[in-house]
């Protein structure tokens, strides 16, 4: 391996399992070699990343300028609140977008971890720089091809910066929040958000351009969730690899999340029963899998994985914040 790429490794990934102060003699080829495959793939996750959230930035902003934004219509979480109040104040759309989002992407470091926070901080920013900057053109004035494609679009694009660990409307966060302050689903939340922004416009629009908002709301979720293949807000995992303590290591310290271990027997084929395995089982969010993919990736490649909805749960560590990000 090249000098520059060793040195690259031990100080990014070596170094971070051990003593600082580490010397490159210190570490076996094995392990140089380990890190620098974890390495690689840590920067093919991060530009898989920058290219979903990128294209979500472009599919939300295109999904305002082209039809929102030109008919007065608004949707619903953070969106909705910066285009209701730039229908109502006349201010630029993208002022709101970053300041209404302020106080969920400083509620996300709390609730979710510093990476997802940071990511959704350049998120919020890259969408207010699109939709000041790029100027896409107005498509139609048709409402209800307004409202269909208007929502389109914008679920499009959150959901494609889901994919990418982000978010690009903070109301998710904020809905996270108070499901675990008041024990409630964190559908019922975003819910009841969505009923007092839609009654505001209902008010200080009109009742007409309300409704046919809730249009724009339902096209964007139903959007979302066919982008993010119809995750729900918990999913279930089931891992069996021989490396199942680094994997318990990683679950537990890495992603704070709890987990259950349990002893099973594999079998298939003519070969019946095989030799005992341990089977383990975490319940994560949504915002975590694409960060548990990556992990298990770099101990395992072949794990068997199974993962399952979740519609909610009670109990256990998903509902607490995690002990490190």
């Amino acid at each position: 391996m090249n000098p520059l790429w060793k040195q690259v490794v031990i100080n990014t990934v070596l170094n971070k399992k051990k003593d600082k102060n580490a010397s490159e003699q210190e570490f076996s080829q094995f392990a140089i070699a380990k890190g620098f495959r974890a390495l690689m793939i840590t920067v093919k996750r991060l530009l898989k990343d920058t290219v979903l959230i990128s294209a979500g930035i472009l599919a939300a902003a295109f999904g305002l300028e082209g039809f929102l934004l030109p008919n007065s219509f608004i949707d619903g979480g953070a969106t909705g609140i910066s285009l209701l109040l730039t229908e109502l104040t006349k201010m630029p759309l993208y002022l709101f977008l970053l300041v209404v989002n302020i106080p969920f992407v400083l509620l996300g470091f709390n609730v979710v971890g510093k990476q997802f926070a940071l990511k959704t901080a350049l998120a919020i920013t890259g969408l207010s720089l699109s939709v000041a900057f790029i100027h896409f053109p107005e498509i139609t004035h048709d409402k209800l091809l307004v409202a269909v494609f208007g929502g389109f679009f914008l679920g499009a694009g959150i959901g494609l910066s889901v994919r990418g660990g982000a978010v690009i409307d903070g109301t998710e966060v904020l809905a996270i929040y108070l499901s675990r302050k008041f024990s409630t689903t964190i559908g019922d939340i975003i819910i009841l958000i969505n009923i007092i922004i839609f009654s505001f416009a209902a008010y200080m629009l009109s009742i007409e351009t309300a409704l046919y908002s809730m249009v724009t709301y339902l096209a964007a979720s139903k959007t979302l969730d066919f982008v993010i293949e119809g995750i729900e807000e918990y999913t279930g995992v089931t891992i069996i690899s021989p490396h199942y303590d680094e994997i318990v290591q990683m679950i537990t310290s890495d992603l704070g999340r709890g987990v259950t271990v349990y002893t099973g027997h594999k079998g298939y084929g003519k070969r019946g029963q095989a030799p005992l395995v341990e089977i383990i089982y975490t319940v994560i969010t949504r915002l975590e899998l694409s960060r548990l993919k990556t992990e298990l990736e770099k101990i395992d490649p072949h794990a068997f994985v199974v993962m399952n909805n979740v519609k909610d749960i009670k109990g256990g560590l998903v509902k607490k914040r995690p002990l490190n990000h």
